[in-house]
């Protein structure tokens, strides 16, 4: 049996607002698959064969590749493109599964697209799938519980370097699954669990090492890294030493190269000062600063907290004093958020000496504390799945109209670069600006 895989497309940030090709200097940023697919593909079994094809780049429904079973896996804003491929596909009789956050958060509408849905992590119930379709007895539904993840395989990555048709510089590297916190934005608890399981280090080795010898880079894109819990800590440190060592040894000639590390301003503001000092020896050269989640970024942009406002400052200028650059996301839009937030945030990253950042919507995500808050408020404008992609608004904002909070949006990216046109094409660490 041969499975395709099928990433569907998404509207970025400048295909919904194409002035921003106007005024923010970088080239395009083409950002990795999700890496659920590769974890999905590495637990099929032998016996069969399976491809990876990325929407984004060729588009499949011009000549959909010849399958026995089609598996496509996406987040909300491909949910659309996912239903009409699926739909497009079962009109010609081919059976299709889904998988992914969107399907784990909303079954019910996924499920009038497509044969099966998986819900949750999907490694432990996808040979079971597979076995059931090859006896013609596939079910509506296969939900995946939350386990350890001592016995996973570790990711095919080479599932995507053979398919790739256009240079994707970094690809993310997965440390562990589940969170303790309940971020208002965030789904990784309802998809994941509550509690923190961990990849064994050998697990994300072999993962690193096998985008290495493809040339790519890895991210670290899981802030959970930095909680302050002795195991994650002593786990995440264990990660970077064995890194720093290996590029203390090797060099150039067996490349390892860790691109940015996602956390947030109040882990690193906790964080212990020599943790810095393996970042760097572990080649990390930036942070991407989450912002619009945490009690610092939340507060410092709001009408008047000052306390919060030095300490994001505070943060910025710890990051330039150990030689990490940080890129600043900023998050607008939340209910802390009112008119004189836009300028709040420009004068913050002209003051701090930000050289890239990039600016984002607030969006509930279907799943997420602030959906099930706005959709009890009746505060959402609609459930066009393309457009909740941080680039729209699609729900009434508490201190703006809709309008206003779209319109600050596009000033913040027009102004905040209008003095930094000079990055013009500049190097790989400027196409990291995903717009």
């Amino acid at each position: 049996m041969h499975i395709a895989f099928l990433y569907p497309r998404f509207e970025r940030h400048a295909q919904s607002n194409p002035s921003l090709l106007e005024f923010v200097p970088a080239n395009e940023y083409m950002g990795s698959p999700s890496l659920g697919i590769a974890s999905i593909a590495a637990c099929t079994p032998a016996e069969h064969t399976q491809s990876f094809h990325d929407d984004r780049v060729s588009p499949v429904d011009a000549a959909f590749p010849e399958a026995d079973l089609y598996a496509i896996s996406f987040f909300t804003a491909a949910a659309e493109r996912a239903f009409a491929l699926a739909d497009a596909l079962r009109a010609q009789g081919k059976t299709v599964v889904a998988g992914g956050i969107f399907p784990s958060m909303m079954p019910e509408d996924t499920a009038q697209h497509f044969d099966a849905v998986v819900i949750g992590e999907g490694e432990r119930v996808w040979p079971t799938l597979l076995q059931d379709f090859a006896k013609g007895q596939l079910a509506p539904r296969y939900e995946d519980g939350v386990g350890s993840l001592d016995e996973l395989p570790p990711p095919l990555v080479d599932l995507y370097m053979d398919a790739e048709k256009v240079v994707i510089d970094d690809y993310p590297l997965q440390l562990s699954r589940g969170c303790p916190l309940n971020c208002n934005a965030c789904a990784l608890p309802g998809v994941m669990g509550k509690r923190t399981r961990f990849f064994p280090e050998d697990t994300v080795w072999t993962t690193l090492m096998a985008f290495s010898a493809r040339g790519k880079r890895c991210n670290l894109t899981e802030d959970t890294s930095f909680l302050p819990m002795p195991a994650m800590r002593r786990r995440f440190r264990s990660l970077l030493q064995r890194i720093a060592d290996h590029r203390a040894e090797y060099g150039d000639e067996k490349p390892v190269s860790i691109s940015y590390v996602g956390t947030s301003m109040p882990l690193l503001l906790n964080l212990d000062p020599t943790f810095f000092d393996l970042l760097k020896r572990a080649g990390v050269f930036r942070f991407y600063l989450v912002g619009g989640f945490d009690p610092v970024t939340i507060g410092a942009f709001g009408p008047g907290d000052p306390e919060q406002l030095e300490r994001a400052e505070r943060c910025v200028k710890l990051c330039y004093d150990h030689g990490i650059e940080p890129y600043v996301s900023f998050l607008v839009g939340n209910d802390t958020d009112d008119e004189g937030t836009f300028d709040r945030m420009l004068e913050f990253s002209n003051r701090s000496k930000i050289r890239i950042a990039e600016f984002a919507i607030a969006t509930p995500y279907p799943g997420t504390p602030v959906w099930h808050k706005l959709v009890a408020e009746d505060r959402l404008l609609h459930r066009r799945w393309t457009k909740y992609n941080d680039a729209n608004v699609v729900f009434r904002p508490k201190n703006m109209s809709p309008e206003r909070l779209h319109e600050g949006y596009l000033y913040l990216w027009r102004e905040f670069y209008r003095s930094r046109q000079d990055l013009k094409d500049a190097d790989y660490e400027l196409r990291t600006v995903q717009f």
